[in-house]
């Protein structure tokens, strides 16, 4: 199956992180979809059946987790892997996410090679046949093929340029 053919929900509230994200997903060769709040998320959810949903911890009214849950409880939407897409990095904010649903968490802001590796670990046909939230030993065998977050902060603060520049670091 073609990449164009999997289907990206994006949901984030911030205009130009989600525009970044877009833009991002779109290099990659994903079809994308945009939601900037959890409302107009579970309500696309159900429009489209994404292969995949991009979600922000911190969206006005139901914030991430919650959404997450309610997409969860919802046998339209119940399989669907949703990634978390935050700047939170505390383990309070990684259980919220895990126990709400999430598949995974990535930090904020992310660069395209991480994304690309990861949006196709998740599409992957193989894992898409069983839901990664479920299983415990996923994130162990996972983490060693993540690049070192040694750069977060570098990434932080060149992240306002890159927004601006549409992906480029100024």
């Amino acid at each position: 199956m073609r990449k164009l053919t999997k289907k990206i929900l994006v949901v984030e509230d911030n205009d130009d992180c989600r525009e970044l994200l877009a833009l991002f997903v779109k290099r990659l060769g994903y079809k994308v979809f945009e939601a900037a709040n959890g409302l107009q998320a579970i309500d696309r959810a159900l429009a489209i059946h994404p292969d995949l949903i991009m979600m922000d911890l911190s969206l006005p009214g139901m914030d991430g987790n919650e959404t997450t849950a309610r997409l969860k409880m919802n046998p339209s939407t119940k399989d669907i892997p949703v990634l978390i897409n935050t700047a939170y990095t505390g383990r309070v904010y990684a259980k919220g996410a895990f126990d709400a649903g999430a598949a995974g968490i990535l930090h904020k802001p992310v660069d395209l090679t991480t994304l690309n590796m990861v949006l196709r670990k998740y599409l992957s046909a193989k894992t898409r046949q069983r839901d990664l939230s479920k299983d415990p030993h996923f994130a162990l065998r996972f983490a060693p093929s993540l690049p070192p977050t040694q750069g977060h902060v570098e990434r932080q603060r060149v992240f306002p340029s890159m927004v601006a520049h549409r992906g480029r670091p100024s």
